[in-house]
């Protein structure tokens, strides 16, 4: 099916949007706050590790060419500082693990082969192979490796790596500054009074935690009625703390629809319209190095553009790799009836006894309703069409990155 005048693809609109980023300044940080953040530059091993030869086990350090039957006990070493003891022909040092390889020895046995006396142990009848449970110098990292490359998430993983290699601090990319802001005169916050035609403003908190996951600072959020001066004020008032502006509603060609009618005075507008569903009245444009996203009202719609735009623009902020989720190939579990556009449906992805991974709806799809996207783990791709998809079909899908909590269908 053609795409209509003034509409964009989807693939088509990502790409504008990551040609529209740039990447943002580093930062060093303290490892204690670097969990969560994306690596600036590469991190390079400073040392061999382990930088001495260390027993793997609990046992006895000894030389393997020793053919004594059994060994004096001269000393023992722990794990910590290297105790300077050596080992002689027919002695031992009881060892630790972890603990550094006294001098003479190349081996060690652990205590469970020998026979244990208070002062000496009995040997194998078995040789013993120089180097038997012992971790050598450099095993582990080589000096001089790149361990973990520019734009990896930090983890608990990459953070304990950074810390063996003795580094305090890391290059992190400084996190995209983000305000959110709702548009309606129907929106009320939360726990408010609703008058008839009122709705809460929900779409504030759900896209500022969005964001926080991808890796956002969420600097402002509020909301403002249908009225353009406000929304310029209010924009005006955070627009140089900020790099992305994102707004909820206001982005249709409606009378009250103020994103349209703000952005239309001076931004560069890149598109309005993708061909796509959820999400068809969606903006991008760019206003003196200030992004403005503005996701269409619908909750649903609002989070699924998120995700497809810009989820891209904030991993090419931070250069987070990689900028796009793969897609993946799921088999549908159930008929699938397609739309006018391009559809991203949300689904529950698991894995059957076939070991298929397995795509099942998460109920009624209309935009409006965000508890479709409670279960959903992906979005399935589902080209525009009149011809119903029957289950066992398989279909590219989009792994979601964010939480998922147990709900209803």
């Amino acid at each position: 099916m053609s795409i209509p005048s003034g509409m964009i693809h989807p693939d088509e609109a990502r790409q504008i949007v990551l040609d529209s980023i740039s990447q943002l300044p580093s930062e060093s940080v303290p490892l204690t706050n670097a969990a969560g953040r994306v690596l600036a530059r590469d991190v390079v091993a400073r040392y061999d590790y382990p930088a001495f030869p260390a027993s793997t086990m609990d046992g006895y350090a000894i030389a393997s060419d020793d053919v004594s039957p059994w060994r004096e006990i001269t000393g023992v070493q722990i794990a910590g500082p290297d105790l300077g003891l050596t080992v002689y022909p027919g002695q031992t040092v009881k060892i630790m693990t972890g603990a550094p390889l006294p001098h003479g020895a190349d081996a060690i046995i652990p205590i469970e082969m020998v026979e244990q006396a208070d002062d000496h142990i009995v040997m194998p009848d078995e040789a013993v192979q120089p180097g038997a449970f012992l971790r050598q110098p450099g095993s582990d990292i080589r000096s001089g490796q790149t361990l973990i490359t520019a734009g990896a998430l930090i983890t608990g993983v990459e953070l304990g790596l950074i810390a063996t290699m003795g580094y305090d601090t890391v290059s992190v990319s400084r996190k995209p500054r983000v305000a959110v802001i709702s548009t309606g005169d129907e929106l009320v916050d939360p726990g408010s009074d609703l008058a008839p035609g009122m709705i809460p403003d929900s779409n504030r908190y759900s896209l500022g935690a969005a964001l926080r996951t991808m890796g956002a600072e969420i600097v402002h959020s509020s909301r403002v009625g249908d009225d353009v001066r406000e929304l310029a004020e209010r924009v005006t008032s955070v627009r140089d703390d900020i790099d992305i502006l994102v707004t909820s509603g206001g982005v249709s060609v409606g009378d009250k629809d103020v994103v349209r009618m703000l952005l239309g005075e001076s931004a560069e507008v890149k598109f309005r319209r993708v061909f796509m569903k959820p999400g068809k009245p969606l903006t991008f444009a760019l206003d003196k190095g200030l992004v403005i996203f503005g996701l269409p009202g619908n909750p649903v719609s609002s989070m699924v553009s998120l995700e497809l735009f810009v989820r891209p623009a904030i991993n090419k902020m931070l250069g987070r790799h990689p900028l796009v989720p793969d897609r993946v190939s799921v088999t549908l579990a159930t008929d699938i009836k397609p739309s006018d556009r391009l559809e991203f449906q949300r689904v529950q992805v698991t894995v059957d006894e076939s070991g298929r991974l397995l795509a099942s709806s998460t109920g009624n799809q209309i935009s409006s309703r965000l508890a479709s996207m409670l279960n959903a783990n992906a979005l399935i791709v589902i080209d525009a069409g009149t011809e119903t998809i029957p289950a066992g079909t398989v279909v590219p899908a989009i792994l979601l990155d964010l939480p998922r909590s147990a709900g209803t269908k």
